[in-house]
């Protein structure tokens, strides 16, 4: 029972719920096992990137939990990005729960990237009028490779495709060309060169013609087998509106724009703060930094700008940026982990307000008051003005009155009975003074100099 409570304690600060009875604890984000048959169901379409490949990977670890015949991925994408596309084959690969790729509906494209991924299901399907194929490497954003970059990423991929299709048993000549010339092709023309294994009318019909099919030494058994439909969590949704090419060129040219506006015009804090977090999410959506290190970035960044704001008259703009870090960042940090350890809204909308809270009243405030002059004891009265009642010579001591108090007092200054003068260190009970006409004088100076 102890054993329960803790484990209910660790899922409750984490966001999941769970339901305990009789000594036994159930987390409710956790798949539950299917007594009967089921298949698990997830949609990918558009642009390939680190976040259909976490979608995917996610998909599959819930398939196997909850005991499915096969995970079924319907696809319809134009392409994506080579780094995205070879994480999702290699765990389409390196998994022997069976998978399904179906390219649907009518009309849907497996193109350029889509076509990997097609070929690396262990049972491949298409729905009518569906094409596949196309899958020739561009540079990002359209330009001209130059001829050796070219010739290393055409050979390679072309030989990446032709080992995917050997081990998935299809056709290997058909898979370069689609590299090598970009050749794209219809679903009944795929069918007949053995590029996919079926042309399925739907789902109910995919799930007939794959029953009874043999798939690493298993049968499945999937007529009117369950469906279940994975659905895309909210961070799957907003960080795949990231990767589409036109808000990515918004986020270039607000990163590009945003750091030289910083820089040219130190303090307008804005401008940095927005170039910054949009250059850390560009840098995600390209799948040139893991999605855990853009998570840290955007969280460390988030403090930093906490914790300037203290030293900084920003009126809020600062604990604003920060917030808005700190919320991707934990959206990012969090959701490639386990279901059962993800943090919801719930949590998440919650810790981002509380902890833009704390910096922006308590921490502020009390960084703050570090670099305070002192209000209590004698250090306070530094600074603080004081009557001669008694002539001070270099030397010599004299006493000086005020707060109500006479101090013993030194100078290296001539001050007679009656000057006002300025306080300007402790030794020990001796105070020590200067005559205020010399410090305002120096003041003037020092401004003088500065202008």
């Amino acid at each position: 029972m102890s054993k329960n409570l803790i484990t209910a304690f660790i899922l409750f600060i984490s966001g999941s719920a769970f339901v305990l009875q009789d000594d036994t604890l159930t987390v409710s984000g956790t798949a539950p096992q299917n007594d009967g048959n089921s298949v698990s169901i997830i949609r990918v379409e558009g642009i390939i990137g680190p976040t259909a490949t976490q979608y995917i990977e996610r998909g599959l670890r819930q398939s196997i939990e909850a005991g499915d015949e096969a995970l079924i991925i319907e696809l319809d994408t134009p392409g994506g990005l080579l780094d995205s596309t070879q994480d999702i084959v290699q765990a389409m690969l390196g998994s022997e729960h069976p998978i399904v790729v179906y390219v649907s509906p009518q009309g849907a494209n497996a193109g350029s990237a889509g076509t990997f991924i097609t070929l690396a299901a262990h049972i491949a399907v298409m729905a009518p009028g569906t094409n596949i194929g196309a899958a020739s490497p561009v540079s990002m954003g359209g330009g001209e490779m130059d001829t050796v970059a070219q010739t290393k990423i055409f050979n390679y991929s072309e030989s990446y495709i032709e080992s995917i299709a050997e081990q998935r048993d299809r056709n290997v000549e058909w898979a370069k060309s689609a590299v090598r010339d970009g050749a794209s092709i219809t679903s009944t023309e795929a069918l007949e060169i053995n590029v996919i294994d079926l042309i399925a009318d739907g789902m109910d019909d995919l799930l007939n013609q794959i029953d009874g099919m043999e798939v690493e030494g298993d049968t499945l058994n999937t007529r009117d087998a369950e469906q279940n439909r994975i659905p895309r969590n909210l961070a799957e949704i907003f960080f795949s509106f990231l990767i589409r090419p036109e808000v990515m060129l918004i986020l270039t040219l607000v990163a590009i724009y945003g750091i030289i506006g910083e820089v040219t015009n130190p303090g307008a804090i804005v401008p940095g703060v927005a170039g910054v977090i949009a250059l850390i999410l560009l840098l995600y959506g390209v799948a040139a930094m893991p999605v855990n290190l853009a998570g840290f970035l955007l969280i460390g960044l988030a403090i930093i700008l906490f914790v300037a704001e203290a030293f900084t008259p920003a009126f809020g703009l600062l604990i604003t940026g920060g917030a808005v870090a700190f919320f991707l960042g934990a959206l990012m940090l969090f959701q490639d982990l386990p279901d059962e350890i993800q943090i919801s809204l719930y949590w998440l909308i919650p810790a981002t307000l509380l902890t833009a809270a704390f910096f922006g009243w308590i921490v502020t405030y009390g960084i703050k008051s570090l670099f305070n002059p002192a209000r209590t004891g004698i250090e306070s009265t530094i600074g603080k003005r004081a009557e001669v009642t008694d002539p001070i010579l270099p030397g010599q001591e004299g006493r000086v009155f005020f707060d109500g108090e006479f101090w013993t007092a030194e100078s290296d200054e001539v001050l007679n009975e009656g000057d006002v003068c300025e306080i300007v260190r402790y030794n020990g009970l001796k105070v020590v003074v200067r005559s205020v006409d010399n410090v305002e004088a120096e003041k003037e100076n020092a401004g003088q100099q500065t202008d």
